[in-house]
């Protein structure tokens, strides 16, 4: 029996003097603390209904070790064990003393005979050197992030390790930890079942977080590419930043893409930070546009971002402070200020980076307070708070991205009305200068009749009159040679204008404004929607169904493709919607651009009296239109901006197949 245990049965022993119980009551009040602080911490207990155990401040003793040179035998010996303190009762239960040794001693029961295995995992993946020492004495683990992956028992992100517990068994283990930072001793007991189910949880939740950030990265980059706006690259190196970021935090990074090099995650833990602040100031400032709205704002903000950055390198390398994160807090405030005043003179794409960069700035906070040791807010859930944020901050963007483009399409419209009027003025342009030059043929007749008059009449002045007709031939050809070349110009306008024309014609089908005699145009009869098709679907190269042999001639039937091996032949409206179509082609073009563009929201009736064709061929040719926009919406390079043709290629029908002994007996036939 504990001296508390004690002094509880002696309150309850009837009889006693009431002077003696007084001071029994006094003396346990003033040896509580004593008592409370001196003993052994709460066995963890494990039973086979558990899934998970927390590690709670109250589970775990700690012992530090400044100096590192203690080892296993030496810390239970008792001059060493009796210095072990329950981590419920330090001020922080933080590694407060970058670089000392902490030793971790944990008590685990198991109620019952366990049908699984439980394993401890250590969540920070930033802790240079983990030691496990297992309770049945067997050689321990030594792993860390200062150490190569195949150190670890498991190729987990985190810290994993097995113990063998036995029924109705107490066992004593001990970590020994050692970090270059502040940090925290937060784990937990996971069984094996519930353990594998979070592995496939976790990674395919990271798995399409970095999905999204590759998309982003080549969408934004092919907008680069394409548009030359250097606000997309800045993004883009901001992307790639946080992903880095990221594959540092949660030891990705260093599970897949440098395992065995633990020097450059060393290096990426510390850099990542300070090479986001870098990159996120790099595209604020642009996005912003910071230097034409508060030009003496920008120049303070891009001083600040400077010094913070080389102050943040110089203490990562040399004075290696863990207060030094505070400084990440400086010049995320003034950029933040910066966009609310940038907002506030009307530039209203700023409201978008403040509503996209808001949870990112909660989430770097949170981000700060874990390297600072502080653990009140650290959870599951502050965590993964970034990826969460930044997740928000592509959808937000995103939008803004199209609004932008908005713009700039209402832009281009009106340029392009402006052009049509421009090309109305050369019309008329054009008019006036087919006025002149019927104006100057007729003065040609009209001279050339009174030449022939005056050389009947006047036979003896034709010589007189020579050099002066000569002349005024040669002034004829002059204006005919201009009028050659102003034929020529005319000629040029009247095919430009025929382009300009075919192009707002493509442009009113893809804005959903045309009908059916107009789209005729575009696609005018059934060989122009073959070849079409054909190149759509053969847009990546042509391969063999059934050989996959990749060399091909023409078919028997118009824009179909032979297999030069095999000899199958496949036609242009083989495995696509429009197999079998019972119905002109040009009418199914039309059917189909209706139903897309009215997102399946086009009655058979309506269709019908459009197409002039049965209602009920309108009905079953709907349900295909709606069934492959279904599939096309649950493919994975599904996109919401992509065209109505993309329907075209849907397989889901059975394809006709032209065998190769058929094919040859229609040859030799």
């Amino acid at each position: 029996m504990t001296f508390a245990r004690f002094f509880l049965s002696l309150r309850r022993v009837g009889g006693l003097p009431p002077l003696l119980i007084l001071f029994g009551n006094l003396l346990f009040l003033l040896l509580l603390p004593a008592l409370v602080k001196g003993q052994a911490a709460d066995t963890l207990r494990v039973a086979p209904g558990l899934a998970e155990v927390f590690l709670a401040p109250g589970s775990y003793d700690v012992l530090e070790d400044p100096t590192g040179q203690l080892t296993l035998g030496q810390v239970r010996q008792p001059r060493w064990a009796r210095q072990f303190r329950r981590a419920s009762s330090l001020p922080t239960t933080t590694m407060e003393h970058p670089g000392a040794a902490y030793w971790l001693r944990l008590r685990v029961r198991a109620d019952g005979a366990l049908a699984q295995h439980w394993y401890l995992e250590m969540f920070d993946s930033h802790l240079n050197e983990v030691a496990f020492f297992p309770a049945n004495g067997a050689a321990p683990t030594i792993t860390g992030a200062g150490r190569p992956l195949s150190t670890r028992k498991f190729p987990y992100k985190n810290f994993l390790f097995q113990l063998a517990l036995r029924d109705q068994q107490t066992q004593t283990y001990f970590l020994r930890l050692v970090s270059s930072s502040k940090t925290t001793f937060l784990g937990r007991l996971r069984a094996e079942q519930p353990l594998a189910v979070h592995f496939q949880t976790e990674y395919g939740l990271l798995g399409a977080f970095y999905g999204v950030l590759l998309i982003m990265v080549v969408y934004n980059l092919c907008l680069y590419l394409f548009i030359g706006e250097q606000t997309y690259l800045r993004y883009v190196l901001y992307v790639l930043s946080c992903s880095l970021l990221f594959l540092s935090e949660d030891g990705l990074g260093f599970q897949y893409l440098w395992p065995h090099h633990p020097a450059i995650n060393e290096v990426i833990i510390a850099g990542a930070p300070i090479l986001l602040l870098f990159t996120f100031s790099f595209y604020a400032r642009q996005f912003l546009d910071t230097a034409q709205h508060l030009p003496r704002l920008d120049r303070w903000l891009q001083a600040v971002t400077l010094g913070s950055v080389a102050v943040l390198v110089l203490n990562a390398v040399w004075i290696r402070s863990g207060w030094a994160v505070l400084l990440y807090l400086v010049p995320y405030s003034l950029i933040y200020y910066a966009a609310f005043r940038v907002w506030r003179r009307g530039y209203r794409p700023a409201r978008f980076f403040l509503l996209a960069h808001a949870l990112v700035a909660l989430s770097v906070l949170f981000l700060i307070l874990r390297r600072l040791g502080i653990d009140t807010f650290t959870s599951t859930g502050t965590v993964y708070s970034m990826n969460v944020a930044f997740v928000v901050e592509v959808v937000v963007l995103s939008y803004a991205l199209g609004e932008k483009i908005k713009v700039i399409k209402d832009a281009t419209i009106r340029t392009q009305g402006k052009l049509v009027k421009q090309l109305r003025k050369k019309h008329a342009v054009q008019q006036q200068l087919v006025e002149q030059l019927h104006q100057n043929q007729d003065l040609q007749n009209q001279l050339n009749t009174e030449l022939e008059s005056l050389v009947a009449q006047r036979t003896t002045e034709l010589s007189q009159q020579g050099e002066t007709i000569a002349a005024q031939n040669r002034e004829l050809l002059q204006a005919n040679g201009l009028l050659a070349l102003q034929s020529a110009a005319i000629e040029q306008l009247n095919q430009n204008l025929r382009r300009d024309l075919q192009e707002v014609k493509t442009a009113r089908v893809l804005s959903k404004e045309v009908d059916f005699g107009e789209f005729s145009q575009i696609y005018p009869d059934k060989d122009a929607c073959l070849t079409y098709l054909a190149n759509l679907k053969w847009a990546n190269g042509y391969q063999c169904r059934k050989c996959g042999h990749e060399k091909y001639c023409d078919g028997r039937e118009p824009h179909s493709r032979r297999c030069t091996k095999c000899r199958y032949v496949e036609s242009a409206t083989a495995y696509t919607l429009l197999q079998k179509c019972k119905f002109s082609i040009i009418k199914a073009f039309y059917a189909a651009f209706l139903i897309y563009t009215h997102q399946g929201n086009y009655s058979s009736q309506e269709l019908s009296r459009v197409l002039d064709l049965r209602q009920g061929t309108c009905w079953s040719f709907s349900q295909k239109v709606l069934e492959a926009m279904r599939r096309r919406r649950q493919a994975p390079d599904f996109d919401e901006n992509e065209g109505w043709t993309h329907t075209l290629l849907d397989d889901a029908t059975t394809a006709e197949v032209e065998e190769p002994a058929a094919e040859s007996a229609n040859t030799s036939a």
